[in-house]
């Protein structure tokens, strides 16, 4: 074996047949290099396994290497040398002799093992039109260098030059050396070839799609900031990047729902990529703002002072005991619990009794925004529900908008005039409060327009009607129903002398006056130019009185008025003569005529019910523009009255001999109802029995065939109106003696209440017999007829 200097390189590998230039500067590969010129100049070429290693040992160096001899030779200025070599053989390193100066190695040389020379062609032409794929994709100048590699038979060499055009790894290009069979080395080359280009490929690919990245954003770039300059030349600073950036800083601040983020997220990024005055951006930008906009987790802290409260309701409203006591329950009750769900009360009165100016006061007590959404004519259930946002024009509802507008999500917010709903081919709005009023469904309610679900359980929810009659029964049932009657004329007056007068001195400028409206002339304005439930006709006509002196004082000096007092006389000069006619006892007892008593929208009345008696065949004439229950009332009350015609001593030819003619005054206003069956059963027997009925009786009650007298609504209202007319004595049915409690002892003071249970009753009292009866009049007639049962039998019935 001959003997060899050993140069060590880092990180390339020498092969046979190939010239390579080296720069040495390590101390024993110096030397190396040092005995090989003062020998042959043939050195042995060897790899190390680790390239970070400066002094390598010989277990760390590869054991194939390559005999190389040095062609040239020069020393360099910093003291490394430079040197070129030609490989020559590869070798197996087989020990190393010496370690010192220089590394002396013995060698055997490795031969290259042959094969069927037919299969070594066709690998040799397959590796060479891949390599020749490889220069096309790599972009690589091919001609000239493939004809040189096609001359080339020596296989060795061929396998050389093709590794040292190849990317390859170290230990790739050191496994290639090793390889002594020629059909294999080439195979190897096919398999570094072809992933070479694959790679490139895939390299060129991510590249272009860099590239193409890069000049989209470029373009993307000088685009925007060409629009942002016509923005400015325009004089419209709404810029879509700086608007986005706007919001998506308001999004980081805001606490909201994690799907309602990923939504806003969503819609942000739409908008920024979306042209700046596309038809798209404008829905964008207001459905950006709308989540933004909205409370989803604002609230506002509740008053628990329950004195405050209390105070603020007393000053704010008089009476309407009842509805405070439930407004201070509930602050209780939430003081308490937390989590106390809200509840959904329903103000039911006649217009003017305060039900909207409650709820104001509720929201004062309770220290939360109010929101008022008017229900009145509303037919299409999207003004609540939000229209979808595929629709031009589109907004959303009126729930959501009244919440976005409050500023929290725990407001009051007062559904007005809800028995004003309408419905037709657009829908039913009235459904959709069924999911909003219902505090087990309103947490997950869902608007339209902004379609994503929105908590409404924190939301106190108060509604306003004047009667319960067009409301569905499910949507009575989500309700607590508080009824607000009207006031009778002393709440009236007190409500003007304590609120009314106050506030119109004030808004008319005539605090600095003494303006003095006694009670008195407040009970002459109440009873003579109001007709009504509420206050509101009265706020008006004292607003009229104020603005009349207003102007009378700006044409007097202020001298000649020292005081401001009125009377009858000058009330009548500012507000002309009196509108209505006050319902007044008759002067008379008559027969055929009785004083009945109604409810309507604007509290009680008292209803006149005339009858006569003519000539005829049996016919009945009803008049005074009455509803089909109360001609039904009328049928029923002819019939009771002509089965017991001989009981009351009526000639048994009566009612075929004769027709009759009912009639109610105020011909021009509709009536309805069952509650005067009792009424006209009177009036009726009194000309039939030629007998008259007490002037000053009032009565109420529905009848039936049998002569029951059934209970009836509104007994309050009924009360009042009896006792502006000035009647005495009230016959009422049995069954109402409950309701009593809930009429204000004022208005019962100075009222004779009996409650009837059949119609014999009600002829005990009403009519006026004579001192002397005739043998016409029978003595069951001029009896108690019948024993009134018990009170709980009677409610039995």
């Amino acid at each position: 074996m001959k003997l060899l200097p050993v140069l060590t390189l880092r990180d390339i590998v020498t092969f046979p047949h190939l010239i390579i230039p080296l720069f040495v500067g390590r101390s024993k590969s110096l030397a190396a290099i040092d005995y090989a010129l003062n020998h042959d100049s043939e050195i042995l070429v060897v790899t190390q396994k680790d390239p970070q290693v400066t002094d390598p040992k010989v277990n760390e160096l590869y054991s194939v290497g390559t005999v190389a001899t040095i062609k040239q030779f020069a020393k360099l200025s910093d003291g490394n040398v430079k040197i070129l070599i030609e490989g020559m053989k590869r070798v197996r390193i087989s020990s190393f002799p010496t370690t010192s100066p220089s590394l002396l190695a013995e060698y055997e040389e490795i031969p290259a093992a042959s094969s069927d020379q037919e299969e070594l062609s066709i690998t040799r032409r397959s590796v060479l039109r891949s390599f020749e794929s490889y220069l096309k994709a790599t972009g690589k100048p091919s001609d000239e260098f493939l004809n040189n590699l096609e001359s080339i038979q020596d296989i060795e060499k061929l396998i050389a030059l093709l590794a040292s055009q190849l990317n390859l790894k170290l230990s790739e290009r050191q496994d290639l050396l090793e390889t002594s069979n020629l059909k294999e080395a080439l195979e190897k080359i096919s398999t570094f070839i072809l992933s070479e280009i694959e790679l490139f490929k895939l390299d060129k690919k991510l590249k272009n799609k860099v590239r193409q990245q890069i000049e989209k954003n470029q373009k993307d770039y000088y685009l925007q900031e060409q629009l942002s300059a016509i923005h400015k030349e325009l004089g419209n600073d709404q810029d879509p990047r700086a608007e986005a950036e706007e919001f998506e800083k308001r999004l980081e601040k805001k606490k909201m729902p994690a799907y309602a983020k990923e939504r806003a997220q969503k819609e942000i990024k739409r908008f920024r990529a979306s042209a700046g005055h596309s038809a798209e951006i404008t829905v964008l930008r207001n459905y950006i703002e709308l989540i933004l906009d909205l409370p989803w987790d604002e609230v506002s802290k509740d008053s628990n002072n329950l004195k405050d409260a209390e105070t603020i309701l007393a000053n704010d409203h008089h009476g309407l005991h009842d509805i405070k006591e439930r407004i201070l329950e509930f602050l209780a009750v939430r003081a308490k619990v937390k989590t106390h769900k809200s509840p959904v009360l329903c103000f039911v009165g006649p217009p003017g009794v305060g039900k909207t100016s409650l709820a104001q006061s509720i929201a004062k007590s309770l220290n939360r925004k109010l929101e008022r959404i008017s229900l009145g004519g509303l037919r299409d259930e999207a003004e609540l529900r939000g229209h979808r946002r595929t629709y031009i024009g589109a907004l959303p509802g009126k729930i959501i908008s009244a919440i976005r507008k409050a500023g929290t999500s725990n407001p009051i917010i007062l559904l007005d005039e809800i028995d004003k709903l309408g419905f037709d081919y657009r829908g039913d709005p009235s459904s959709v409060l069924l999911e909003v009023l219902d505090p087990e469904q309103n947490k997950n309610f869902t608007d339209h327009y902004l379609d994503l679900e929105y908590d409404l359980s924190k939301v106190l929810f108060i509604t306003t009607a004047n009667t319960l009659d067009t409301l569905s029964i499910p949507l009575k049932d989500r309700m607590e129903i508080i009824s607000l009657s009207g006031y009778n004329d002393d709440e009236k007056i007190s409500i003007a002398k304590n609120f009314l007068v106050p506030k119109e001195k004030k808004s008319h400028g005539l605090e600095d006056f003494d303006l003095e409206i006694s009670e008195s002339i407040l009970n002459f304005i109440v009873r003579n130019y109001t007709r009504e439930a509420g206050v509101r006709s009265l706020q008006r006509e004292i607003a009229k009185i104020c603005r009349k002196l207003v102007r009378k004082i700006a044409t007097q000096s202020e001298d000649q008025i020292a005081k401001l007092q009125l009377d009858e006389k000058s009330v009548q000069e500012l507000l002309g003569i009196p509108r209505f006619r006050q319902s007044s006892v008759e002067a008379t007892n008559e027969i055929g005529l009785v004083t009945g008593l109604a409810w309507t929208a604007a509290g009680g009345d008292v209803l006149t019910i005339e009858s006569v008696a003519v000539p005829g065949n049996g016919k009945i004439q009803i008049t005074g523009q009455l509803g089909k229950v109360m001609q039904e009332s009328v049928k029923a009350a002819l019939s009771y009255v002509k089965v017991r015609a001989s009981d009351y001593g009526v000639p048994e030819d009566f009612f075929f001999n004769h027709d009759l003619h009912i009639h109610v005054p105020e011909g021009a206003i509709p009536k309805d109802g069952p509650s005067a069956g009792i009424t006209i059963a009177t009036a009726l027997l009194s000309i039939a029995a030629k007998l008259p009925v007490d002037r000053e009786i009032g009565m109420t009650g529905e009848i039936t065939l049998r002569g029951r007298v059934l209970p009836i609504g509104g007994l309050k209202e009924k009360l009042m109106a009896a006792k502006r007319a000035g009647l005495k004595k009230i016959l009422y049915p049995i069954e109402n003696q409950r309701d009593l409690s809930e009429v204000p002892q004022s208005v019962k003071d100075g009222l004779e209440l009996i409650p009837v249970f059949h119609m014999d009753e009600v002829v005990e009292q009403a009519f006026i017999f004579p001192d002397e009866p005739d043998e016409n009049y029978p003595r069951r007639f001029m009896s108690k007829a019948r024993v009134r049962p018990l009170a709980s039998a009677a409610r039995s019935c």
